[in-house]
C-alpha cells in the first residue's frame, strides 16, 4: 500500500471568518461548511466535547485543499503566533501565484506581513513568506518564464 494522493491540509484558526476571507483572497474557493462535533469526532481527535466549525477550500486547479477549523470548545491552547520559519513543525504553505506583487498588496488588506523580503531564486520564481490568519507562514511564488520575466 502506499499513499495515493495528499487531500488536504488542516488549519486551525481563531477567527474562522477571517481566515477564509485571507485565503478566498488568495484565489481559492470555499468548497462547502460544516459544523463538527459529537462523540465520533473527539474519537478521532483524541479531545472530548468537540463542538467546531470547519470550511474546506480548494485551489483553482483543484489538486489543493486546506480545511480550516474553529473550536468552539473545547478551550485550545494558545500557540506561538511569531514561531520563526526555522521552529520545529509544519512552518508554511506554498502557493504559485500568477502576480506575486498584486496578491501581496490584496493580501496586506487581510493583514497579511512580509516576514522577510521579497527574492528571486534562480531565473524559476520570486518568493516571499508572508504571515497570515493565527500566524501561518504562506509562501507565495509566482514562475519566471525563460525569458526572466514574471507573468
Amino acid at each position: 500500500m502506499t499513499v495515493e494522493r495528499m487531500d488536504h491540509v488542516g488549519i486551525v484558526v481563531d477567527d474562522l471568518e477571517a481566515a477564509k476571507a485571507f485565503f478566498v483572497e488568495l484565489g481559492l474557493d470555499v468548497q462547502g461548511e460544516w459544523p463538527a462535533e459529537g462523540e465520533w469526532v473527539g474519537r478521532v481527535i483524541g479531545l472530548e466535547g468537540v463542538q467546531a466549525d470547519a470550511a474546506m477550500l480548494q485551489t483553482p486547479d483543484g489538486n489543493g485543499r486546506v480545511e480550516l477549523v474553529k473550536f468552539r470548545a473545547p478551550a485550545s491552547p494558545q500557540g506561538d503566533r511569531d514561531a520563526p520559519a526555522n521552529a520545529p513543525g509544519l512552518r508554511h504553505l506554498t502557493f504559485e501565484v500568477d502576480d506575486l506583487d498584486a496578491t501581496l498588496a490584496r493580501l496586506r488588506d487581510h493583514g497579511a506581513e512580509l516576514v522577510g523580503e521579497i527574492e528571486r531564486y534562480e531565473d524559476v520564481y520570486r518568493l516571499c513568506y508572508i504571515r497570515g490568519p493565527v500566524g501561518i507562514i504562506v509562501e507565495l511564488a509566482e514562475r519566471i518564464d525563460s525569458e526572466g520575466k514574471t507573468s
